[in-house]
């Protein structure tokens, strides 16, 4: 989409009421005003003063709480910091209506440098793994280390799986879905999402189950809930077509930052076949393959992805090889 494109849900000030968003035990939230954007960041306090920052970007239909689990495994090595991004988890959407992955690009990036906190240890997944990308490439001061789990890079044969989201960004199609699924309960529609991102949905526990259902209920009182999941649909499908410079495949050749890239082997959103291509564009590249993993590998394997960060920092300082490990 243009960002030119108006807007076509109510400005953040007459926004309708509704619950609260959930904060973890631990975890605190507050909100920042930035130019054209309002963000809304969890975080959780350090285990000590002086840990060097994270900032952590959420993918297509998530928020800030996708997090959580990785962020309490780090408390002791970062400062970490989770982004809900225009139009996700507790933020407005943006005053332009922008939803493109430069236009959330550039939302991190306001945040950041608004903070003054980098460079950071910047994450990303699945659409934030693009975003993430694209900041790193433009404004390689931001950024000490990337880390992408499932981060959505172009791909020539998309999966079967992966089409229905995709057709999300297809002008009318979220409306139609809408009206195809409203006898849908809020647990059917979460049950559908798990199965399609977890590798494993029996590793949910009730709790979480619980949890998820309760945001779904919550967001889907917001007017502008489809309008940002098909908007940004949308601006994965047009950024997977640009070339030249502003290829996201030619932006990973740029990143300077050691990168450690994570795979899931039943990923069924970002292909696993994608994993090679990537450690070859990323300059400074490790691997970690998980072949029982789906799409959110840092909520299914949170430790087993901390760990891989850990070594991520202590490599970080040497000259880096290539390496491909499996968990």
């Amino acid at each position: 989409m243009s960002s030119t494109e108006s807007p076509s849900v109510p400005a953040a000030s007459v926004l309708p009421r509704v619950a609260p968003v959930r904060v973890g035990e631990g975890e605190r939230l507050r909100s920042v005003g930035l130019p054209g954007v309002t963000l809304s960041l969890r975080s959780r306090p350090p285990a000590r003063e002086g840990l060097p920052p994270a900032f952590f970007v959420h993918g297509l239909g998530g928020s800030s709480q996708n997090w959580s689990s990785l962020m309490a495994e780090l408390e002791g090595v970062v400062d970490g910091e989770a982004v809900d991004l225009p139009g996700f988890g507790d933020s407005p959407p943006p005053d332009d209506g922008d939803y493109s992955v430069t236009g959330h690009a550039r939302a991190v990036i306001r945040c950041l440098d608004a903070a003054g906190r980098g460079p950071v240890h910047l994450f990303g997944n699945s659409l934030g793994g693009a975003v993430a990308t694209r900041v790193a490439a433009v404004r390689p001061d931001l950024v000490r280390t990337l880390t992408l789990v499932s981060p959505a890079l172009p791909e020539l044969r998309i999966q079967r799986t992966a089409v229905p989201t995709g057709l999300l960004g297809v002008p009318g199609v979220a409306r139609l879905f809408t009206r195809l699924t409203r006898e849908w309960t809020a647990e059917q529609r979460v049950r559908g999402v798990m199965a399609l991102c977890y590798g494993d949905p029996g590793r949910v526990s009730a709790e979480a189950f619980g949890h998820a259902v309760e945001e779904l209920e919550r967001r889907q009182q917001l007017p502008y809930f489809w309008d940002a999941m098909a908007r940004s649909a949308r601006g994965i499908v047009n950024a997977y077509t640009l070339g030249g410079q502003h290829g996201l495949w030619r932006q990973a050749e740029r990143v300077l930052a050691p990168t450690l890239l994570i795979y899931g082997g039943r990923d069924q959103l970002v292909g696993f076949r994608m994993a090679r291509k990537a450690a070859r564009s990323f300059r400074d590249s490790r691997l970690l393959s998980l072949p029982e993993a789906g799409h959110v590998a840092m909520m299914e394997y949170p430790e087993t992805v901390a760990g891989a960060f850990r070594e991520l920092l202590a490599q970080a300082g040497r000259p880096a090889a290539d390496t491909d490990t499996e968990s």
